[in-house]
């Protein structure tokens, strides 16, 4: 008989893939225990250390997660859909609402950690803002916790001399946040542009949002820009990316941009 390509691949690996299967045709449940490793040892004929590595595939994609003394379980897989063209949408924070309110329906948001602070900002965030190597930004860091558990790392960089003594520079914006204040101010966000990349979270990245060995973070950079074309703020986020998923909803319209943006590069 010939050898399939399934059957060179490890023994822990062909493990993973009947459990995963097991868990995508609903034989094991969101909450449900999965086979222990004795169990797995039995079921399969391998040793402990083969079985103790299926699992860990299963933990480190994310699909289940380790209950200290009791097991590993399917996760319960609530997904945030980050939807990134609605939340942006005027008609939100224009109307004093968060934009997060379209992110979490009607589940527990909370701000746990935020600090304001006037600092010299990397010169990555100079080039864009179009500061000066010595200009000076208020910098907002937030962390966010949804139904208990950080999901997402927040900074975000304002040029000072636009929001010196405004709400932006308190911890408090106010209702619709951010950029209802820089409306207010005349410098009213019409523009976004966001750049989305991915890579492993630092050891700091990983213990901030409490995440999972193996699981990538994702890191969104956007800017917003005035209806000229001027930077305004840059917000840099790291998201938990076993807590995402990223939904885009768009017309296959003409590309409308501020006049000038093409010089920004």
């Amino acid at each position: 008989m010939a050898t399939t390509d399934d059957d060179r691949r490890p023994k822990y690996q062909r493990i993973a893939d009947s459990l995963r299967e097991a868990i995508q045709s609903g034989e094991y449940g969101p909450g449900d225990r999965l086979p222990g490793e004795n169990d797995l040892m039995s079921t399969h004929g391998v040793a402990r250390m083969t079985a103790r590595q299926a699992l860990s595939v299963l933990r480190d994609e994310g699909v289940a997660e380790a209950r200290k003394g009791a097991g590993v379980f399917v996760r319960d897989f609530r997904p945030i859909r980050r939807r990134s063209i609605e939340r942006l949408a005027r008609d939100q924070w224009g109307n004093g609402r968060s934009i997060w309110s379209v992110d979490i329906e009607n589940r527990a948001l909370e701000v746990d950690r935020i600090t304001v602070s006037e600092e010299t900002a990397p010169d990555r965030i100079n080039a864009v803002l179009n500061l000066p190597a010595d200009g000076t930004t208020c910098v907002r860091r937030r962390r966010f916790v949804l139904d208990g558990k950080p999901v997402l790392l927040s900074t975000s960089y304002l040029p000072m001399h636009l929001v010196a003594a405004s709400p932006i520079a308190q911890e408090d914006t106010g209702p619709g946040g951010t950029y209802a204040r820089l409306a207010e101010l005349g410098h009213e966000p019409v523009h976004f542009r966001e750049e989305i990349r991915s890579r492993m979270p630092s050891k700091d990245e990983a213990a901030q949002l409490s995440m999972s060995p193996g699981t990538p973070v994702i890191l969104i950079c956007r800017t917003a820009f005035t209806d000229e074309g001027g930077p305004v703020e840059v917000n840099e986020m790291t998201l938990d990316a076993a807590s995402y998923v990223l939904e885009y909803d768009f017309d296959a319209g003409p590309r409308t941009t501020p006049t000038d943006l093409s010089s920004l590069g």
